[in-house]
Order: structure tokens, then C-alpha cells, then sequence
């Protein structure tokens, strides 16, 4: 095995041809999470039932905005007269759309369905806000940018459900899906200690969980209380033993409980208390368990 040379490496960053492709495929994948954990972060305040209508916050004053700050005059008449009086099945919509994204592009599933969702989605939010005050209209044109390339590259060779179904097609997934499926299990379980750690002396079932990520840099994993730790923490034992011992139904029984935590989380919202203490955004991170334990399989190479 050669060592790279000092000229080589200078030579990956300032020569014309591409970086090889493994490199290549691996920026794509962090790009493709990037964006993935940006509409995480920004899911959470779009609640149910009335998404700030009642109190001109939330997701209706975002949205008014492009009636007070026009960015396309056509556009604006249509937020105006078309999406203002019918808000609540406008809000759905959104948060539909918004947890879509995440949980897709997390997940590394039907990426090039979310990259055209996301950018009708950044298009939106740009044409609605980008003319507001202290708002960068850069941003927008960014996101655009971003996944449009996630939709004309390969995103999803690594770290993603597509790489299992294409390994399907190709040969053996095995190794790919117990990666996959490990890999989201220890993220999952460290998601789970720091929330669990920092809802010491709460209430184990409290209304309103704690928040697990970075607010300076807008990193927001979601809320959870004590119960809602150690059901993420189940989950996330499931599928790392599911990894280790190739046994499918453990897979599908971590799918299952985290499909049943989110459900539960939808059906509270808006609630004054939420059994997990959660909001939209801990919803996406199980529902992205759920579509993990599902999507990387199988386990074992078929006979």
C-alpha cells in the first residue's frame, strides 16, 4: 500500500479531474444528511390544529409574510386569496411535506423523490419570505442549489435504504443493511442517553420533553422526556441486536415500536400534554427508525 505523496495530495484538491469516486459518493451522502437534518430542525414548530392562525405566530406568519413582503406579485395573490383561507389544509400539507423530507433524505430513501419535493418546497418558502426583513435571499437560492444537485447525483450510495435496494438488485445487501441498520441503532441510542440524561429530575412522563442538539447552530433532534429516552433506547437496542444476530423480526419489531411512538406523538399534537413529551421533529426521527428497520433488509442472503 502506498502512502500518499504531499504533490498527491495537492493534486486532489487543485487538479481538474474529479476526486475519485468514493470520495465523491461519500460528500454526496453528507450533503444529502445536511439537508436532511436542516428540515429537521425546522419541523418542529409546525403544529397542529390551527399552525399559529389564532395567534398570528408560527407557521401562519411565515406565510403571511409573503403577502406583506411580496418576493413574486403572482405568488403572493395566490398565498392571499388561495392558501390564507383554507390555512389549516394548507398547514397539514405542510408538515406532511416537512416530515417527508427529513425522513427521506435521513434515510437515504427515494432521495431523488425528495430532491424534487424539496426544491418545489425551497422554492416556496423562498418566494414567500426571502423579501422579508433580516431574512438572506442567498439562503434560498442555496437550498435550491443543494437539492438539486442531490437530485441529479448520486446521493445514496452510501449510508442509505437505496443502497440496499441496489444492492439487492446487484448481488449481496447483507453487509450493506447490517451497516445501515447498526449505524442508525448507535445513533439512535446516543440520541436516547442524552436524553435521557438531561430529563433527570423531570417528570417521567412530562408534557414537554428536552431538547437533544446544538441551538447556536440550529442542530434540533426533537424533544424527549424519560419515557420517550427509553423508548428510543428500545428501538435502538432492537435494531442493533437485529445487526449483530441477523434476526428479522427484531428489525421489525423496532420498526413497529417506533412506528407506534410517532403515531402517538401525531395524534397528541397540539394537545396540552404529549405521552413522549415530543413535538413534530421527535415524530421524524422515529418514523426515520421505523423506515431504517424496515428498509435494510434483509438480514440474512436469500437461498
Amino acid at each position: 500500500m502506498t502512502t500518499p505523496s504531499p504533490r498527491r495530495a495537492l493534486d486532489l484538491v487543485f487538479s481538474p479531474t474529479p476526486p475519485p469516486a468514493r470520495a465523491g459518493g461519500v460528500g454526496l451522502a453528507v450533503l444529502r444528511v445536511v439537508a436532511g437534518l436542516l428540515w429537521l430542525a425546522h419541523v418542529w414548530w409546525k403544529v397542529p390544529p390551527d399552525f399559529g392562525e389564532e395567534r398570528r405566530t408560527g407557521l401562519w406568519f411565515w406565510t403571511h409574510l409573503a403577502v406583506d413582503h411580496p418576493v413574486f406579485p403572482p405568488y403572493s395573490w395566490l398565498v392571499e386569496h388561495l392558501v390564507l383561507p383554507n390555512f389549516t389544509p394548507f398547514g397539514w400539507l405542510v408538515l406532511v411535506v416537512e416530515t417527508l423530507l427529513p425522513v427521506l433524505l435521513l434515510t437515504g430513501t427515494a432521495v431523488r423523490l425528495a430532491a424534487l419535493i424539496g426544491i418545489g418546497q425551497s422554492l416556496a418558502i423562498g418566494l414567500s419570505v426571502a423579501q422579508a426583513p433580516n431574512e438572506w435571499p442567498w439562503a434560498y437560492a442555496m437550498m435550491l442549489g443543494i437539492h438539486l444537485v442531490l437530485l441529479l447525483a448520486p446521493s445514496a450510495q452510501y449510508a442509505a435504504v437505496d443502497a440496499v435496494r441496489a444492492a439487492r438488485i446487484a448481488g449481496d445487501p447483507v453487509p450493506i443493511a447490517r451497516r445501515l441498520l447498526g449505524g442508525w441503532g448507535v445513533i439512535l441510542a446516543l440520541i436516547a442517553l442524552i436524553a435521557g440524561v438531561k430529563s433527570l429530575g423531570d417528570e417521567f412522563v412530562a408534557p414537554r420533553g428536552r431538547g437533544v442538539g446544538y441551538p447556536p447552530l440550529q442542530l434540533f433532534l426533537g424533544d424527549y422526556n424519560m419515557l420517550a429516552a427509553l423508548v428510543l433506547l428500545g428501538v435502538a437496542g432492537l435494531m442493533l441486536a437485529a445487526a449483530i444476530v441477523r434476526i428479522q423480526p427484531l428489525s421489525l419489531a423496532a420498526a413497529a415500536l417506533a412506528a407506534a411512538a410517532a403515531l402517538s406523538i401525531y395524534v397528541q399534537l397540539g394537545r396540552a400534554e404529549v405521552w413522549l413529551g415530543g413535538n413534530p421533529s421527535t415524530a421524524a426521527v422515529f418514523v426515520c427508525a421505523a423506515v431504517i428497520a424496515v428498509g435494510a433488509r434483509p438480514l440474512r442472503v436469500s437461498s
